[in-house]
C-alpha cells in the first residue's frame, strides 16, 4: 500500500517566514539609523565644499556630462520640474518599504538577502558620509545649477543647511536614493519570473535623472552607490533554498515467495 506523502508547497520551499516584530523592528531600526546617522556629521561645512570642488573637478576631468544637461531639460515646465521633486521626496522610502513588504509576503528567502543587503549598503554609505561629507552640487556655486526644491517645491530640506535639525545636507555620497532604488530592481528581477521584470530597471534610471536633474547627487554620488551595491551583493549572498522532495508513491512489489511454497510448485 502506497504512502500517503503532502505535495511540497511552492517549489517545495521549506523556508521559515521570519518572525513579523521581529522583521517590523529590524526594517524599523534600519530606517531610522539611516536618518539618525545622516546627522552625525552636521557642522563640517567647509570640509563639504572643498570635497564638492574636488568632486566636480574629477567629474570633468572623467569627462562625465554636466549634470546641469539633465536639469535644463526638467525646467522646461513647471509641472516636469515639480514632478521630479515630488518624486524625490516622496518615493525614496516608501517604494523600498513595499518592496520588503511583498518580499516578506511571497518570496521569502529574498526577503532576508534584501533585507541583509539594504542594511549592508546603509551601514556603508553611512560610514562614507562620516568621513567624506559632500555639499549638493545645488550648493556648489561653480555648478550655476538651481536648487529646484526651494524654487519650485516641494522639498525636503531647509534652505540653509544650519537650519536643518531632521537631516545632513553634507550627505550626498553615496546616493542611498540611486542605491536602494536598483536594489529594490535587482530584487525583483531575481525574485519574479515574468518577462517584463527587467523593466524594474526603469526605477533606477528615473531615480538617476532625477536626483541629478534636481542638482541633489552628482554623478559620482551613483557610481560610488552602485559599487558598493556590487560588493555587498558579492558577499551578502541569495541563501539556496532548501527544499524537501516529496516522496514517490512507493511501486507496489511482489511479496517474496517462501521457500516451502517454491518447492511445492516445483
Amino acid at each position: 500500500m502506497a504512502a500517503r506523502t503532502k505535495p511540497a508547497r511552492d517549489g517545495a520551499t521549506a523556508i521559515q517566514r521570519p518572525p513579523l516584530v521581529r522583521e517590523l523592528l529590524l526594517v524599523a531600526g534600519l530606517f531610522l539609523v539611516y536618518k539618525l546617522g545622516r546627522l552625525l556629521v552636521t557642522g563640517h561645512t567647509g570640509e563639504a565644499f572643498r570635497n564638492a570642488q574636488h568632486v566636480w573637478d574629477l567629474e570633468r576631468a572623467l569627462h562625465l556630462p554636466g549634470e546641469g544637461a539633465v536639469q535644463s531639460a526638467l525646467l522646461h515646465g513647471d509641472s516636469l520640474v515639480h514632478l521630479a521633486n515630488t518624486y524625490y521626496a516622496t518615493v525614496h522610502f516608501p517604494a523600498t518599504a513595499t518592496f520588503l513588504v511583498w518580499l516578506y509576503l511571497r518570496r521569502p528567502t529574498h526577503y532576508v538577502w534584501a533585507r541583509r543587503a539594504l542594511a549592508a549598503i546603509t551601514a556603508a554609505a553611512l560610514v562614507v558620509h562620516l568621513t567624506f561629507p559632500l555639499a549638493p552640487p545645488r550648493m556648489l556655486g561653480m555648478a550655476d545649477l538651481v536648487d529646484t526644491g526651494q524654487v519650485y517645491g516641494p522639498t525636503v530640506y531647509e534652505a540653509s543647511p544650519e537650519a536643518d535639525s531632521l537631516s545632513n545636507q553634507f550627505a550626498a555620497m553615496p546616493s542611498l536614493h540611486f542605491g536602494w532604488a536598483l536594489m529594490v530592481a535587482i530584487g525583483l528581477i531575481v525574485a519574479t519570473r515574468s518577462r517584463w521584470r527587467w523593466l524594474w530597471l526603469l526605477h533606477p534610471l528615473l531615480t538617476l535623472l532625477v536626483i541629478v536633474g534636481t542638482a541633489n547627487h552628482y554623478w559620482l554620488d551613483a557610481a560610488v552607490a552602485a559599487a558598493l551595491l556590487g560588493g555587498v551583493l558579492a558577499v551578502v549572498r541569495l541563501p539556496h533554498r532548501t527544499t524537501t522532495t516529496a516522496k514517490e508513491p512507493s511501486k507496489p512489489v511482489a511479496p517474496a515467495k517462501a521457500p516451502e511454497l517454491v518447492g511445492a510448485v516445483r
